[in-house]
């Protein structure tokens, strides 16, 4: 039986034909796309693509500088820099971060707080290329551990660099400070700042207090770089090209590590600051603060444990007592208020006025004590200078008026922070009628005078400015500004006068006279520091007193026994000598030491008598 066929051999080649023309159209135009697309990447962009090949291949890399070293006036060395190796990860680098992290951990062992800081600086915002320090100072079966097992760990790798260390510890902690790594609010200011960035690029450490934040600008250097050919893992090849980066500039300062150990031993067990400064240049000598702390322990991360302690410690080590212990100056204010009497003509030096052991203002029912009950009987300002009465500068100041007093305070640097190098410290307080009116909103009374004649009430000065003032006072009235920096490299640093006037006084003479005066608080039988002459080598012209730390009632008297040790009397002693060529001026503060003739004085006397010794020696 005949069958039709539906097929049609002519319409499917036409249609084959058709297909096959516009799949060979699609094929060409991918073609001519992928042709295009190779000239656009081989000629237009090549130079783009062989800049970033090489880049791949090639890396710019830059290179920490040396932070400068430290000394004392002796040459004596105080901070330097010390080999150290530390373990990094590269983020970029590494393949799986938790996992090399447990396989350290089995390698090495991380403590708890290692494992702390690890967190934080993974948690932190860094560029992937920048290294992280997992552990610092490593011991060399650390090192031989991972270099061992290197190729399993991608990104690890062990680099050596020099780290700050301070071989006199405790001695300098607070005046010469300590650096630390940078962390993530000091990187983000440097970031603010192009130069500083780059400075940076290389360094992960700081200045963070004392000197060392000073001088950061001079003690850092300048970063170097190196051009170097790293292979597919990073790890680097060769050095291509290299600029060595500048070190740190070298500092000497004014301390002298004979008078900074010797205020540590004679504080031994003592909570309290001393200063010294050379009086011929305004060189601060020493500038100790006791209890101290070993500043090493900061450099590469302190443990919790060990902030811990000194944070929680009741004698306070990481306070800075000398700039930044705020105390009444009690007595030893006296000469400079002995000097502004003067000065305003309510009194001479041969008035005399009778002390029954009190003072009275008139229409005032209040009795101001003298620390001498029964009075020292017939005084004028030398013998009320030598014996410490109260009395008579409680009259004296009356006399003179605030309006007198304070601003002549003034000319000694009381109320402003004078040194040129001290960052941080405080500026005390100098009261007068405007601050009493703008802090307290209230008038200044003929009894806040009476107060400060003896260096009580609102008045505060840090050991620093008691210094400071007691050394202008014996360079009679000429201002050397204090300072810690000697020298920059081999150049000394010439130090500008200041925006302070030296102290002309309408009576020159009163200068001598003072000094004669406070010479006699050693000498003179009844001087309050009459004790210390048994030891006398040197004149030394000087003045004691006593700050109360709890008031007492008016008609109680001051019982040292029944009182807590913390809540007993402030030791303090101001002195310059020799006497009648003043070369060292110190102040001490002891806290809660009582008689400053047994405690304060006898540490001013040796931090003098070390001096002047190895000046004559």
């Amino acid at each position: 039986m005949w069958e039709h066929s539906f097929r049609d051999p002519r319409q499917e080649r036409r249609l084959f034909r058709s297909r096959a023309i516009i799949l060979g159209l699609v094929i060409f135009l991918l073609l001519c796309g992928l042709a295009w697309r190779m000239a656009y990447l081989q000629i237009t962009l090549h130079e783009k693509y062989r800049d970033l090949s090489e880049n791949n291949r090639m890396q710019l890399r830059p290179v920490a500088p040396n932070r400068g070293l430290i000394y004392d006036r002796n040459g004596v060395l105080l901070a330097e820099n010390i080999p150290s190796y530390s373990l990094t990860l590269t983020p970029e680098r590494a393949q799986d971060q938790q996992q090399t992290l447990t396989f350290l951990n089995e390698l090495i062992g991380f403590s708890e707080r290692e494992w702390e800081q690890i967190e934080t600086r993974l948690s932190q915002r860094r560029r992937p290329f920048e290294p992280i320090v997992l552990k610092h100072r490593l011991s060399e079966e650390e090192i031989a551990s991972i270099m061992v097992n290197r190729n399993f760990m991608p990104g690890i790798d062990v680099e050596a660099q020099l780290v700050r260390h301070y071989p006199h510890g405790e001695d300098f902690a607070h005046v010469l400070g300590y650096v630390g790594r940078i962390n993530q609010q000091e990187q983000n200011q440097l970031d603010l700042d192009p130069e500083a960035k780059r400075r940076y690029s290389a360094t992960r450490f700081i200045g963070k207090t004392g000197a060392e934040k000073r001088y950061e600008d001079i003690l850092h250097g300048e970063v170097g770089y190196e051009k170097v050919e790293t292979n597919a893992r990073g790890r680097v090849i060769r050095v291509i090209e290299r600029q060595d980066p500048a070190p740190g500039e070298d500092i000497t300062l004014h301390l002298d590590i004979r008078l900074q150990q010797l205020a540590r031993k004679e504080m031994q067990g003592m909570r309290g600051g001393l200063v010294a400064i050379d009086i011929e240049t305004g060189g601060i000598l020493s500038l100790y603060s006791n209890p101290s702390f070993d500043p090493n322990l900061f450099v590469t991360g302190i443990s919790h444990a060990d902030y811990a302690a000194l944070r929680d410690n009741l004698d306070l080590p990481l306070f800075d007592r000398t700039t930044r212990g705020q105390y009444p100056p009690a007595s030893t204010l006296k000469p400079f208020v002995g000097l502004a009497i003067l000065e305003s003509g309510s009194t001479s030096w041969s008035e005399t006025i009778t002390d029954h052991g009190w003072y009275q203002l008139p229409n005032d029912e209040r009795i101001y004590r003298d620390w001498k009950r029964t009075g020292h009987g017939l005084v004028n300002m030398e013998r009320a200078m030598v014996e410490s009465c109260d009395t008579y500068f409680y009259e004296m100041a009356v006399r003179a008026g605030i309006d007198n007093i304070s601003p002549f305070l003034a000319q000694f640097g009381f109320g402003r922070n004078m040194t040129l190098d001290i960052p941080n410290a405080l500026p005390g307080l100098l009261p007068d009628r405007d601050w009493k009116r703008g802090r307290h909103g209230n008038f200044w009374f003929a009894g806040d005078t009476v107060n400060l004649g003896i260096g009580q009430g609102y008045m505060l000065v840090t050991p620093l400015q008691l210094a400071t003032a007691t050394a202008v006072l014996g360079n009679r009235g000429k201002w050397q500004i204090p300072r810690l920096i000697y020298a920059q490299g081999e150049q000394p640093v010439e130090v500008a006068h200041g925006d302070i006037a030296d102290i002309q006084l309408k009576a020159p003479r009163d200068w001598d006279r003072m000094t004669t005066a406070m010479e006699k608080v050693i000498t003179d039988l009844r001087g309050t520091a009459h004790r210390l002459h048994q030891r006398r080598t040197y004149s030394i012209a000087a003045k004691t007193g006593t700050a109360q730390v709890v008031g007492i009632k008016q008609d109680e008297e001051y019982d040292s026994e029944a009182l807590k040790e913390r809540l007993r009397d402030h030791a303090l002693f101001i002195a310059y000598a020799p006497a009648d060529n003043p070369k060292i001026a110190v102040a001490v503060v002891i806290e809660n030491g009582e008689s400053a003739a047994r405690t304060a004085g006898p540490v001013a006397q040796s931090i003098i008598y070390e001096y002047l010794g190895g000046a004559e020696g």
